[in-house]
């Protein structure tokens, strides 16, 4: 079952274990995009301040509905897989069970760039 994790809740699933998280991703226009990352406030605000060349680009697609936590990279592969393979009503219907005003579930994460998660010092 996935751990939905709440505001403030996104670095990891307790443990010291590493999470990873599956998350959709909508515009004004209701474009979803699903997406895997293990950093999901990074990630959303990359997304958010276009920071990356692609769809979420292209379709400016900021806006996070939905997102799923857990601790095993396969489970979290696949499930990405799964939600991709899903038609768009589906998808629909489990943001809807969660969040069924789709308002978005960053709202308030970021007063500031977060963290640099990546390794290099400059």
């Amino acid at each position: 079952m996935p751990v939905i994790p709440r505001s403030g809740a996104t670095r990891n699933l307790g443990g010291g274990r590493k999470s990873y998280y599956v998350y959709l991703l909508t515009n004004r226009s209701g474009t979803l995009y699903t997406g895997l990352t293990s950093d999901l406030e990074r990630r959303v605000y990359e997304h958010k301040h276009k920071l990356v060349d692609g769809f979420t680009k292209k379709y400016n697609i900021g806006i996070l509905v939905y997102y799923e936590a857990t601790d095993d990279i396969r489970a979290a592969i696949a499930r990405e897989k799964q939600i991709k393979a899903w038609r768009r009503s589906k998808r629909i219907a489990l943001i809807e069970s969660m969040n069924p005003q789709w308002r978005d579930l960053s709202e308030g994460w970021f007063t500031s760039p977060p963290p640099d998660s990546s390794l290099r010092s400059e």
